[in-house]
Formats: C-alpha cells, sequence, structure tokens
C-alpha cells in the first residue's frame, strides 16, 4: 500500500507543473526506501560484488552472475569478440548477455544489473559508425554551451543505440599546463568555461533532472572527471602531483563540478593524480569531505583504472583505503578477481566496516534506481537500442557545425582565404587524408593509432571536404607534397600524431625544430612563390612561429573528428569569392610565445603569444608581422655531449626523477627528493666537494627507481656505433639491495633494454668508490632501440638498498662482456 501511495502522489504530481518540488522530493523518497529494501536482501557477496566493475576483456557473463559484480567497462582497447572493433549488433548483444547473467536469480540471490560503462569522450567513439566530434579542446574554441548540449543529446543517443547506459565523461579538468597528455580532453584552461560546458555537457547526457526523461530513455549516466587537480600537475606530467594551496586548487580545478552536481550528475570518477603528495584514490578529505560535505554530491564515485593500486600501502587486488576515503565502485579491470577475494575477506573480519561497504553499495543502487535500470528490460528490447541511430545525417551535421565553430585563425595575410571554388588547389600534409590524425586519440582504440580511412563508417577526411567544395576548380591530394602543375595554393595540413593519456606527455611545446620535416615543406612552397595555407592538427597550443611565418594563412583546426568538410565550409567560399562561414573559434588556452611549455595564463606574460579568447574573423585585414623564431630552449641533440650525471645531478638535456607505484614521475628537482609512494629517495652527499654526489635510498617498500630522463630523444649514434660505445658509471656501493637491481635505458613506452646488475654491484668493495663500465650493447640487446632514447638511466629495485652516485657518462666500450 505504502508503494501504491506513493506512486499514485507521482502521477498526480506529473500532471501538475506546480508540483515540481514535490515529485522530485517524492520520487527521491521511493528511490531510497526501494535501495534500502533491496539492501536489506543482499548478501555480504552480493555487495562485495555491486563495488567492482570489471573490464569486458577480463569478464565474462558467467562471471557476472557467479560474483554478482556491479558493473563492467569496455576500456580503450577492448570491444565485443576480443578485437579492436566490433558492429553495434555484437555491442547489443553482448549488453543482453550481461544483463541476463546479473538479474539472474536461480541462485536466490537479488538480481541486480549490471551496469555498462563506457569511454564516450567525443562522441561514441568505440564504434565505427559513430559521430565523433571534436576533442574538447577544440570545442572549447567554440564558446557555446547550447552546442555542448546538442553534442551531449546526440552522443547520448548513440550510446543507448548499442545497449550501453554510461558514460564516463564529460572531462572537467582546467588544463594549465600544455605539457600534460591529456590536455585535449579538457575545454580550456579557464574555469568560467569549463564550468559552463559542465552543467550544458550533463544535461545533453542525463537529460534535465526535474523532467520525467531524467536519465532513461535517450539519456544516459554521465560522470564528472577527474576529481580534482588532474590538469594542474608538476611538469604536467599525467598522473602527477598538483600542489599548491588546498582552497586555491579546488577552486580552480574543481570550477565545473559544482554546475554538474547542481545539474544532477551521478557519478563521479577520482583522479590518478594527487594533492600536495596524497594520492586521489585515497583521500578522504577530498572524496568525502569536499565533494560530499562541501559540494553536495549525492551520487556515487567510481574509481579510475586500477587507481587504487596507486594509494601507498595498495595493490590492485588489495586496497580497503580507497572504499573508507569515498571510493563506492573500484575499477578492477583485470583485477577484479583478487579484488573481490581481498574485499570479502575484510568484510567478514571486521577490517571493512558494515557501515562503509552499505554507503557505498546504497549509493550505487539509488543511481541505478534513478535511471530506471531495473525496469529498463533486455538492451536488445528497448526502442533505444537501433544501430541506425549511429552516425545519422542530422548527427553529422551537428559534428560539422561543431568543426566550423572550433576553427580559430591567426594569420590571413593578404587575404589569401578564403579560397576560391575555381582555384588550382594543392592539398598536402600528413594530416590531409588521415582520419586517424584527424580524429586523434580515444577514437576506435585508446591510442586512436593504426586506423586507415577505410575502418570510418562516417565522415570524410579534410582533402575530402575540400575536394567537394571546390565545385569548379582543380584539387590535387599529393602524398609527397610534390605536383606536376603549379597550383595557385598549397594547403597543408599537419600536426600530432595520436596519442593518449601519458604517452602524450611532453618536456616542452616545441612542435618541431629546424629540421623539421613539416617546416622544410612549408618553406619549399614558400621558394617556389606558392601561397601556403597551414591547417593545423592539435590538441594543444604549441609553438610554432616558424611554421606561422612561413604560411601565408595558418588555422588552428584542433582535433576535428571525423568531419572534415566541417574545415572546408569555412576555407572555401563562395562562386563570388566571398565566405560561406566566417571564423568564430576563440583559443581556448594561451598560445605560446616560446617552446619551454611552462605555465602561462596571463595575456600580459610575454610568454603569451595569443591570449585565451583571441582569434581573427575574415574581416580582420591586418597583416601579421613575422614571430620571432627562438623556441627559448634547444634541441636535446644540440644540448647532448655525452654526459648524463654531473657532480650527482642530471646533465643538460636531462632532468632527474623518481618513480613508484603511486607515481612514476615524481620530479626530483632538488637533491633532497623523495618518490610519493616512499619506495625511493635521494639526498645530497659529498664526495670531492660538496653535495656533488646524489645518495639514492630504496625503503624495501616495493619497486622504486631513480632515472634520468631527456626532453626529446637522444640518438646515440651522434656518439658513435652504438654498440661501440659503453656508460661509465661512478658511484658507490653503501647498502647492497637484496632483490635484483636492475639498470635500464629506455625508449618510450614498451620500448626498454634492461641489465640485471646484482652480481656486478654485489662484487664491489662497500663504502668505496668505483668505476662501473656497462656496453650499450648489453642494453640493445635486451630491446634498446639507441636511435630513440629518452630515458638514458634508470636504477631500479623492490629491496632496501643505498647507493650514491656521482657521475655517468658515455665513453668507447673495452669490452663486450653484458652483466649475467
Amino acid at each position: 500500500m505504502k508503494n501504491l501511495a506513493i506512486s499514485t502522489a507521482l502521477a498526480l504530481c506529473f500532471a501538475l507543473s506546480a508540483c515540481n518540488n514535490t515529485t522530485e522530493s517524492a520520487g527521491e523518497s521511493a528511490i531510497e526506501t526501494r535501495a534500502s529494501e533491496i539492501l536489506a536482501q543482499m548478501t555480504l557477496e552480493e555487495k562485495i560484488g555491486q563495488v567492482i566493475q570489471a573490464d569486458i576483456a577480463a569478464v565474462t557473463p558467467e562471471d557476472l552472475k557467479t560474483y554478482n559484480l556491479g558493473s563492467v567497462l569496455n576500456g580503450g582497447n577492448s570491444a565485443p569478440g576480443g578485437g579492436k572493433v566490433a558492429p553495434p549488433e555484437e555491442w547489443i548483444a553482448l549488453a543482453d548477455a550481461f544483463w541476463i547473467a546479473s538479474t539472474d536469480t536461480s541462485d536466490g540471490g537479488v538480481g541486480i544489473p549490471a551496469i555498462w560503462g563506457t569511454d564516450a569522450v567525443h562522441g561514441h567513439n568505440n564504434l565505427q559508425a559513430a559521430t565523433i566530434f571534436p576533442h574538447n579542446s577544440g570545442l572549447g574554441a567554440a564558446n557555446d554551451p547550447e552546442l555542448m548540449k546538442e553534442i551531449g543529446r546526440i552522443t547520448a543517443k548513440e550510446i543507448r543505440a548499442t545497449g550501453i547506459d554510461w558514460t564516463f565523461a564529460p572531462t572537467l579538468a582546467v588544463a594549465r599546463d600544455d605539457r600534460w597528455g591529456r590536455a585535449y580532453e579538457s575545454y580550456s584552461e579557464n574555469p568560467d568555461l569549463v564550468a559552463a560546458y559542465a552543467e550544458a555537457m550533463v544535461l545533453g547526457l542525463q537529460g534535465d533532472q526535474n523532467s520525467e526523461g531524467f536519465l532513461k530513455g535517450e539519456n544516459v549516466m554521465a560522470t564528472a572527471k577527474h576529481f580534482i587537480g588532474d590538469g594542474g600537475t608538476q611538469l604536467g606530467i599525467d598522473k602527477g602531483d598538483t600542489v599548491g594551496d588546498e582552497a586555491e586548487l579546488i577552486k580552480m580545478h574543481g570550477a565545473g563540478y559544482g554546475p554538474a552536481i547542481d545539474a544532477g550528475v551521478q557519478s563521479v570518477m577520482a583522479s590518478f593524480s594527487s594533492i600536495n603528495g596524497e594520492k586521489m584514490h585515497g583521500s578522504k578529505r577530498l572524496l568525502t569531505d569536499v565533494l560530499r560535505g562541501e559540494m553536495g554530491f549525492e551520487g556515487f564515485v567510481v574509481g579510475d583504472w586500477n587507481g587504487h593500486a596507486e594509494v601507498p600501502g595498495c595493490t590492485a587486488t588489495d586496497c580497503p583505503k580507497a572504499l573508507e576515503a569515498g571510493i563506492d565502485m573500484y575499477m578492477a579491470p583485470d583485477s577484479w578477481k583478487g579484488l573481490y577475494k581481498s574485499l570479502l575477506a575484510q568484510a567478514k573480519s571486521g577490517e571493512i566496516s558494515a557501515n562503509v561497504l552499505d554507503r557505498a553499495v546504497e549509493r550505487i543502487l539509488r543511481a541505478k534506481l534513478r535511471s530506471g535500470l531495473f525496469e529498463a528490460g533486455l538492451p536488445s528490447n528497448r526502442t533505444t537500442a537501433n544501430p541506425n541511430m549511429l552516425g545519422t545525417k542530422a548527427h553529422g551535421d551537428v559534428a560539422q557545425r561543431a568543426v566550423r565553430q572550433s576553427l580559430v585563425l591567426l594569420k590571413n595575410n593578404d587575404s589569401v582565404l578564403p579560397l576560391s571554388p575555381n582555384q588550382n588547389i594543392l592539398v598536402t600534409g600528413s594530416g590531409a587524408d588521415s582520419m586517424e590524425q584527424q580524429t586523434g586519440g580515444w577514437t576506435l582504440n585508446w591510442q586512436g593509432d593504426g586506423n586507415p580511412n577505410n575502418i570510418f563508417h562516417t565522415g570524410e577526411t579534410i582533402f575530402a571536404g575540400i575536394k567537394a567544395a571546390m565545385t569548379d576548380g582543380n584539387t590535387v591530394l599529393s602524398e609527397d607534397g610534390s605536383y606536376e602543375r603549379k597550383p595557385d595554393v598549397a594547403v597543408v595540413v599537419f600536426g600530432e600524431e595520436p596519442y593518449a593519456e601519458y604517452r602524450g606527455d611532453r618536456s616542452d611545446v616545441v612542435f618541431e625544430f629546424d629540421e623539421g620535416e613539416n617546416l622544410a615543406l612549408l618553406k619549399k612552397y614558400k621558394a617556389e612563390g606558392i601561397p601556403v595555407v597551414s591547417v593545423f592538427l592539435t590538441g594543444r597550443p604549441l609553438w610554432v612561429n616558424a611554421h606561422i611565418n612561413t604560411s601565408d594563412a595558418f588555422v588552428v583546426a584542433w582535433l576535428p573528428g571525423t568531419e572534415g568538410e566541417g574545415i572546408a565550409d569555412v576555407l572555401v567560399g563562395d562562386a563570388s569569392g566571398n565566405p560561406r562561414h566566417d571564423f568564430t573559434g576563440r583559443l581556448s588556452f594561451s598560445w605560446p610565445a616560446n617552446g619551454t611549455g611552462e605555465p602561462i595564463h596571463n595575456p600580459d606574460d610575454p610568454a603569451v603569444q595569443w591570449p585565451f579568447g583571441y582569434g581573427l574573423s575574415y574581416y580582420d585585414a591586418t597583416n601579421l608581422k613575422p614571430l620571432h623564431e627562438n623556441p627559448g630552449l634547444a634541441s636535446a641533440a644540440d644540448n647532448f655531449n655525452g654526459k648524463f650525471i654531473e657532480r650527482g645531478d642530471a646533465a643538460k638535456p636531462f632532468s632527474f626523477y623518481l618513480g613508484d607505484s603511486s607515481n612514476l614521475n615524481t620530479p626530483a628537482e632538488t637533491l633532497v627528493s623523495t618518490s610519493l609512494g616512499g619506495a625511493v629517495s635521494t639526498r645530497g652527499v659529498d664526495y670531492k666537494a660538496q653535495e656533488d654526489a646524489r645518495e639514492i635510498t630504496w625503503s624495501g617498500n616495493g619497486l622504486g627507481s631513480a632515472y634520468i630522463r631527456s626532453r626529446r630523444a637522444i640518438n646515440m649514434a651522434t656518439l658513435g656505433a652504438p654498440k661501440t660505445l659503453a656508460v661509465n658509471v661512478t658511484w658507490r656501493v653503501d647498502e647492497m639491495p637484496q632483490d635484483p637491481f636492475n639498470v635500464a635505458m629506455e625508449c618510450g613506452d614498451g620500448c626498454s633494454g634492461e641489465v640485471d646488475l646484482t652480481s656486478t654491484i654485489s662484487k664491489l668493495k662497500r663504502d668505496e668508490w668505483h668505476t662501473t663500465e656497462i656496453p650499450v650493447a648489453c642494453f640493445i640487446k635486451n630491446g634498446l632501440n639507441p636511435s630513440e632514447v629518452k630515458t638514458a638511466l634508470k636504477l631500479s629495485s623492490s629491496s632496501k638498498g643505498r647507493i650514491t652516485i656521482h657521475a655517468a657518462e658515455i665513453g668507447t666500450a673495452t669490452h663486450t662482456n653484458c652483466p649475467s
């Protein structure tokens, strides 16, 4: 009778416009009551399952049935069937399988439906047929919250078309350092713009929380991420540490969360990063006191990909600290089974209190109830599950408009733009006919790489868009930049190659130095008297002064997504030579006057070339004067003289870092430094002079590393044939590590050569200085690419130990014997 009375009250209120507040109150009361009733019926095992999310590549429907997991996700590299991509029908079929498994009650359980989350961060970007919008840095340049709401609505509709309920978007990072590899996931460096977009995107994805369709039908659950400070880390290091006054950091980096919460966002994702040394996944102060107590968030907090493992004292399969801090759902993609076992044991022993576990489960249940998940039924039976809704013309038209509005014009000397549709146009450059380059990371896979044009079922390349717009002219694509007939104008499309997360981290923002191939191509056309229009594909501002100087027009196109025709809409004029669309995009980030990458936000700062909000239109006729071409730093090749470490510190062009499971890349900017998790620390000691050596101490608290890394890759061949070289290290063993002591040289993610030096250093007399020769050939033998060395020397151990280092440099090898 109680439920019937509530239902009657709800029906009456929906019929009366003056009853909104009463309806919301009654509806939430009913949800709370039902959540409590479900919770009371759940076994301890079911509760543990609800707080765990597993990746579809590491979990089966049978697992869901057995362990009662609360959620699944498809990571950036996960698609149904185990391949890179899959047709929408397979996504729906797998959604059905997970639904059936999770709602099964044959074992006497409650049968709570699992919710599927996906990284739909610029459209439903794992689907070949989906509409892929510009990445967020480009959308920020459009400065149009209503457009964001429409993009959110379309994205939700396409997510629902494949049977999925939840997206890990929007990203509300306020990126303050362009060196960060996720800067393109940020709408802007400006917190006010991020705040305006947060509300708009949440409303677009979820619907209005005062409406009957909130979270239901064509709407999906949204996620505000990554709480908090992900865009402010030191040196722009992904997963790094954001340092400063806590109140000021919350004001800056929390700007988008208040509007998102007010709009009813149901989930918040914790950041990998830390605030003043405290990892977010373990911060009760920020996840509970600030997010819930001060900001009023009432949904549930989900972790990031094994992010709990980076909390000091935790591993991927054992971390009660995260639950206690305020993580309600662990994202344990491949570690879920071990985590389930440890959480269950800890709940049984009382290490995790029943109140803490119940609180997390109830928050998840409430969100599922609000979204109508219990009543939604089999995904394939829902009216929204319709593959034909992917990549429709109407959706593509909105994406094309978003591209138009995001374009920023920085130069248009002598009004070379707009192009006339009857001109002879040469289109060239790495991005001219590349869906992969224009869509960027988080497209079809995590890094967005390895995507040929024919894998996309929607959109068109930038060249195809220009060709279609040149109705009366001749448009030629040149892959190598050559031509048979001299063109009237060369349109050169170039920029960043795809990347995502830490793989996009940079030590500076110089796009390329004087020897760069793109600059050489621009200079070639300039020397031949051909007007040049540069279209720059980038996720962030980069120093390109020489490229701008060599171009007659320069357009920042960001990462525009699948609808390349949107660029032609603005670049190509009508039959009379007049613009069809003006440039309305304005910089969402300050543009640098040098290449150092130091954060720039003050428009009066001489390091700012153009401030936030800058951009030309077709009606700004002033020619741009030549810009200076000094990037403010030398290339790594110019700096490298064979020395790695001098007087205990990193030699140019290297910098010292410490790493452990809590943060792999903690800058060791002073001699006295400690890794975030405390696995390794350093201090200055005396050898021949005051503090001319660095003592490195391993605490035995997990794997720790001390290493030097260059801004740019080093080619060892500049010093001679790599296999004839050796690394000579002058050091002292003070306390011998018991576990393997490894020395490595690295050439990028997944590219390294490592040598076990345990036997070698065990023979060195303690407390005496020695010079050890390690042939470079040993590193090459174990996987090093000597032409792309980024980490020149990395010392790693898991056990207690202490070694003091004075110098390391490259010399000629006197032997080729590798340590055993």
